[in-house]
């Protein structure tokens, strides 16, 4: 409950400051912006994954882009590079809690997208 009312806090102080909403969108989008963000951190969410895995599930990213969002994504903080001391080393991804907590942004896109889609379509 005291998250709740910490979250509440912040958007009225946001609210009062125009420019707070600015920058915390304009940091929102360098967080998830690109075209492969997104399915990266949908591909997470089931929970610890090997970077074979992520290729297989995302259609059409190369090893290369992949390597590139997941360090990119590490260094926001959004994901976690486990290294398992095995032979062949063994790399698994997961999310972090700000990841994790991305999860209401991607089901709010998600139904958006669909409505959007049946209105156009």
């Amino acid at each position: 409950m005291d998250k709740f009312k910490e979250i509440v806090v912040r958007e009225e102080e946001a609210k009062q400051c125009p420019n707070s909403y600015v920058l915390a969108l304009t940091d929102t989008m360098n967080v998830v912006s690109g075209k492969w963000k997104l399915p990266i951190i949908a591909s997470l969410l089931k929970g610890k994954t090997r970077f074979k895995e992520l290729l297989e599930n995302i259609d059409r990213i190369t090893p290369r882009m992949l390597s590139k969002e997941l360090k990119e994504l590490e260094m926001n903080s959004i994901i976690i590079r486990h290294v398992y001391d095995n032979t062949p080393v063994l790399i698994k991804y997961e999310l972090t809690e700000s990841g994790k907590s991305l999860v209401d942004l991607i089901d709010v896109m998600i139904n958006w997208g669909l409505t959007h889609r049946s209105n156009v379509l």
